[in-house]
């Protein structure tokens, strides 16, 4: 049996759980967030401004949950990112290139039908513990 505990991440500087799920996870050295869309947490609407204003908080989003677990933007290993219009790819882009340096994290981008609350884009991501 293993002796790894999972631990229950959250922020204030984060949205609150729209359903039964926690906001991020950590076990042994790694942590998990759950996706993240562009939420305000002070509001609970999503940021104004279309899918920049969108990627930006919700990278920022992830960015307090991961603050919260011990680690940072820079130890992110691994995003993906479902975009509502893959239209919006290059914009997306351009926000994300603002919170990630090489070596940069793998990622998987992926068009859906919808997101929750209407939003344009929604990111994941799995972060190392700093040693």
């Amino acid at each position: 049996m293993s002796s790894l505990r999972k631990e229950q991440i959250s922020s204030d500087q984060a949205p609150k759980a729209l359903g039964p799920y926690s906001a991020g996870i950590r076990i042994g050295s790694l942590v998990f967030t759950a996706g993240q869309l562009g939420i305000l947490p002070a509001t609970g609407d999503l940021a104004p401004g279309g899918i920049e204003a969108e990627t930006r908080q919700a990278l920022e989003n992830i960015r307090a949950i991961l603050t919260a677990a011990g680690t940072a933007m820079s130890q992110v290993v691994k995003t993906t990112v479902f975009l509502r219009d893959m239209n919006d790819f290059g914009k997306m882009n351009n926000i994300y290139a603002e919170f990630f340096s090489a070596p940069f994290p793998a990622r998987s981008t992926i068009q859906v039908a919808a997101l929750p609350k209407g939003g344009a884009v929604e990111i994941e991501a799995i972060a190392i513990l700093p040693e």
